[in-house]
């Protein structure tokens, strides 16, 4: 596959549009147009769905993946032969769920040596579909729940992410009013992440042999916003261990079940790639997992 071609479709998949990676590449619409087409004809695959923004195939997401480790061992190999461009650094895209980058995750990229020049592209998303971004070929790397490596990728389990069953004391005296939450689950709001967060669900369900968490739902898409809406009593909610902690021995906070935490293991997942910059990344978000995590 001629290398142009080849990066021509990864900039369009990034920039979405055929303009766009035009401009990117400082070429003009048509050229992008007949390089695709040439790049398609060659490998006998249609690669890119022309919608707004562009949609890639699975065949398109192969070559996309391609052409993304291909950029980062030119990079590399420019760097060890001296010739790296002093104002041009290394981008490393990766997918992180949402807890995890409020808590442990960024004190980790800060042991990066800065003297690989590394900028990170992170993609926040929920660690059970982490894993779509890797398989097409949008990130690199990924803090994800599934031990399944994807195609290409190799696994590093980082250890567990404790979550705790909370309330605050005012829901506990105005919902639950004397029940235990095995009770009360499925009459009584709760807080999720969003419409892809089962947490709380399967909680409920392991709770009550059945029941999932019932239809009082409040979505809040952050982190700390979850947190901070459990807090304010607009339900229970499983938070972080890291965030509970603080809240829970403030009062700001009660532990519904003592009994009873949610262990999600995490691990990285990270394209079979000789990359200095890729692997000194894995090697600080194991170090900083081992600190933060239950191992």
């Amino acid at each position: 596959m001629p290398v142009d071609q080849v990066r021509t479709l990864l900039a369009v998949a990034d920039e979405g549009t055929l303009d766009a990676a035009a401009a990117a590449l400082h070429v003009t619409p048509s050229a992008v147009s007949q390089r695709l087409k040439a790049l398609e004809q060659g490998v006998g695959r249609v690669l890119l769905l022309r919608t707004k923004p562009v949609r890639l195939t699975e065949s398109g997401q192969v070559v996309v993946r391609f052409a993304r480790q291909l950029a980062r061992l030119e990079l590399d190999a420019r760097a060890e032969l001296g010739m790296a461009d002093g104002d041009e650094p290394a981008t490393l895209p990766i997918a992180v769920n949402a807890d995890s980058l409020a808590t442990w995750f960024l004190p980790a990229l800060g042991r990066v040596p800065e003297s690989l020049r590394t900028c990170f592209e992170l993609h926040r998303e929920d660690e059970g579909h982490t894993t779509t971004l890797l398989r097409e070929g949008v990130v690199m790397a990924a803090v994800t729940s599934s031990p399944e490596p994807v195609q290409g990728c190799s696994v590093t389990p980082l250890g567990r992410m404790r979550y705790l069953p909370v309330a605050s004391p005012s829901y506990v005296g105005r919902r639950l009013r004397g029940r235990s939450l095995r009770q009360a689950v499925g009459t009584v709001p709760v807080v999720l992440f969003d419409r892809n967060d089962d947490l709380q669900d399967s909680f409920a369900r392991r709770l009550t042999s059945g029941r999932d968490a019932g239809p009082l739902r409040h979505y809040v898409p952050s982190s700390e916003g979850f947190a901070d809406a459990v807090t304010a009593g607009m339900g229970w909610g499983l938070v972080p261990a890291a965030q509970a902690g603080p809240r829970l021995r403030a009062g700001e906070l009660v532990l519904l079940d003592p009994r009873r935490a949610v262990d999600v293991p995490l691990y990285w997942q990270q394209w079979k790639l000789d990359s200095p910059a890729l692997a000194a990344t894995a090697a600080a978000v194991a170090a900083a997992a081992a600190d933060a995590l239950d191992q």
